[in-house]
């Protein structure tokens, strides 16, 4: 799905399933309706919704999934989740690739494990997420793209429940990043080596301007292949990727307002039976620091915050790696490790942060002083399987 900022949006989301599900525009900034309570919203078999909102953040790769409280990451397992592309006009003049299928690519990355070429989540399912033995690159085994222009954009998408992804190219071919999450960076970093992790986007332009009709070139995850890029013959192309892209409106934090501390565990987690309750609050449009800690010393966690967009202010107090700039809602916490971020609600509400992979999940209200309200909590009762 491709939008445009300040575009009115109407989505009929039906139901086909024959269980409830629920719906998360993950990335996505849109007021609260009865229809569009992001994972309060139950949709019943058979069930339709009419979706309205119009969109007013900035150019980003955002995405839509199903959100069942505690059957996430069965859904999506099973193939519930779709690129959300918005555009806008700081987006439209630059000189980067936007011809889609031609020099610019969405990759969702997922990974499955096959029974007889079969899926079954009954049998694999582990509460941190499984690690499938399979990659799946657009619903795809072993896919292939014909590079057919010297530059290309590509579009990933960390679309598994549990596994990080390890990006590289043979040769150590330079991925120039240009954007994250919920927006452009201020200015393109070279890399050879990123990290997806679950829920993270990261968009990348790669020069194939040393290779020749008929090279072939591959991306990894570890040692693993994942796609290979088979050149054709292209015309030179000598544009640049400007050096200012995008800047960041940097909320100002009162040092008055106490930090909150975000423990990232499977203590506060989702029941069986119903979502985790209200465990914070925050005034809207209050600018607060939150330290998300990650005490494990084995396992990274990515953390993921909705309702809005944050800025990254440091890791165990220094500063973050420099395509950790611009607006995030998901972000790594390697083990042992605290990640300081800047966060700024703009819509009142009741939204989730939560460990895409460990089971914390909890909620905070975001309330206006001004009118002041009670956000009712739907508590969704639903089995995993059934």
């Amino acid at each position: 799905m491709v939008i445009n900022r300040n575009q009115r949006v109407h989505v009929t989301l039906k139901n086909d399933l024959p269980k409830l599900t629920t719906h998360h525009w993950q990335g996505m900034e849109i007021p609260e309706t009865p229809n569009n309570k992001n994972y309060q919203t139950p949709i019943y078999p058979g069930e339709e919704k009419q979706i309205e909102f119009t969109v007013n953040q900035p150019a980003a790769l955002t995405w839509l999934h199903t959100y069942p409280c505690p059957a996430t990451v069965a859904q999506g397992w099973m193939g519930l989740a779709m690129n959300v592309v918005i555009t806008d006009q700081n987006e439209t003049k630059m000189a980067i690739p936007k011809k889609y299928g031609i020099d610019e690519f969405p990759i969702i990355l997922q990974d499955r494990i096959f029974h007889h070429n079969q899926l079954n989540y009954r049998s694999d399912y582990n509460p941190r997420g499984v690690l499938g033995n399979t990659p799946l690159i657009n619903g795809t085994i072993k896919p292939y793209i014909d590079v057919t222009t010297q530059k290309i954009l590509l579009l990933f998408l960390g679309g598994s429940n549990r596994r990080e992804w390890r990006l590289h190219f043979a040769n150590n071919l330079v991925m120039t990043q240009i954007a994250g999450d919920d927006s452009f960076l201020p200015h393109p970093v070279k890399l050879t080596k990123i990290l997806v992790t679950s829920g993270e986007r990261i968009q990348v332009i790669v020069d194939f301007k040393n290779y020749h009709n008929g090279d072939r070139v591959a991306l990894y995850t570890d040692d693993f292949k994942l796609i290979e890029f088979r050149i054709h013959k292209f015309a030179p192309d000598n544009s640049t990727i400007p050096h200012l892209l995008f800047e960041p409106k940097i909320p100002t934090v009162n040092k008055n307002l106490q930090i909150r501390k975000i423990m990232i565990s499977a203590n506060n987690k989702a029941t069986n039976r119903q979502v985790a309750l209200r465990k914070m609050k925050q005034p809207l449009s209050q600018a607060e620091y939150w330290d998300v800690t990650n005490p494990s010393t084995k396992t990274l966690h990515p953390f993921h915050l909705h309702g809005t967009h944050f800025t990254v202010v440091s890791r165990n107090g220094k500063r973050p790696f420099p395509n950790e700039d611009g607006y995030k809602d998901t972000i790594p916490v390697r083990p042992d490790e605290t990640v300081r971020l800047r966060v700024e609600f703009p819509l009142p509400g009741v939204f989730m942060y939560y460990c895409q992979n460990a089971g914390m999940m909890s909620q905070i209200e975001i309330f206006d002083p001004r009118h002041p309200q009670h956000y009712k909590i739907n508590k969704l009762k639903t089995n995993l399987f059934t």
